[in-house]
């Protein structure tokens, strides 16, 4: 049974200052994504820079 998804974004050149705030807008994305939507509160989804 699936029960968590992590997803890492790789190639993304952000500045160490901007990485909080990067990690943020990802944050919001998956919440407008129509999968991750689907998916959510029977599989858990994190997001993190690579």
């Amino acid at each position: 049974m699936l029960k968590r998804i992590a997803v890492t974004y790789t190639g993304l050149d952000v500045a160490d200052q901007d990485a909080e705030k990067v990690q943020r807008v990802l944050a919001v994305h998956a919440d407008g994504c129509p999968v991750a939507r689907s998916l959510k509160g029977a599989i858990e989804i994190t997001t993190h820079l690579g």
